[in-house]
């Protein structure tokens, strides 16, 4: 399987693409990629959509993380609940990389990864009140105010997401920047099928979400941990 597609950058959208990241692999995950992504990678293709039957030869909820880093909260959660499915999308191949290995040492059955930008998955492969809820963790703040256009939760792509999901379907995303976490809470709001109860706007911590490196080093640093929770109301269909 070719895991080095180019994605080519559109101006001319309102999300934009962005090339995949390549880098450095260590030996464990340049083994990994090697041996195990013709069974977990499912390569991009606008012309077949995922179908999760055939994907997973079960039936079971699946739920999709975005930008899974190096893919260790990915396999704890999805070994804690093996009657879910999970797609991880990523672009960096080191994560994929990081993340077959860890599939591969879990016997985890329940997980598969597409390495290619998102936008462009959602759109293309995924069907529209298809999916159970998005995970969203520690995404780039993109902090300069300059910069604040490529932030990943934004309306538009909020928009997306919502006609994925099925009804009373969630998106939980988490950041330790707090002018980022306002700044999702604000687009959240933009969208009217999608429901936050939270009296503050934020959730309390989900117990089942493990403490990631990423957010140690933002707790060391003295960094608010900020999750969101909001689902897609059950009476409409969000399209």
């Amino acid at each position: 399987m070719n895991l080095n597609q180019n994605v080519v950058i559109d101006d001319k959208k309102h999300i934009r693409s962005f090339v995949l990241r390549g880098g450095r692999l260590t030996k464990l995950q340049k083994n990994a990629i090697e041996r195990y992504s013709d069974t977990y990678c499912i390569p991009f293709n606008s012309a077949c959509p995922l179908q999760t039957e055939s994907t997973f030869n079960n039936s079971n909820p699946l739920i999709i993380e975005i930008g899974f880093g190096m893919g260790v909260t990915t396999a704890s959660i999805a070994s804690s609940f093996p009657k879910n499915n999970y797609l991880g999308i990523e672009v960096f191949l080191s994560g994929v990389g990081k993340l077959l290995h860890e599939i591969h040492s879990k016997k985890l059955d329940n997980v598969r990864i597409i390495r290619f930008n998102a936008v462009e998955v959602l759109q293309e492969m995924v069907p529209d009140n298809s999916i159970t809820g998005f995970h969203i963790f520690f995404p780039d703040p993109w902090h300069k105010k300059k910069h604040n256009k490529r932030r990943l939760v934004q309306k538009d792509f909020i928009e997306i997401m919502q006609k994925k999901l099925i009804p009373g379907g969630y998106i939980y995303a988490v950041t330790d920047w707090t002018p980022y976490a306002e700044w999702m809470l604000e687009e959240f709001n933009k969208v009217n099928s999608l429901v936050n109860s939270a009296k503050n706007g934020y959730c309390d911590p989900v117990a089942w979400r493990p403490l990631t490196k990423f957010e140690q080093k933002g707790l060391a640093k003295n960094h608010s941990i900020h999750e969101i929770w909001v689902k897609k109301e059950t009476n409409k269909s969000g399209s």
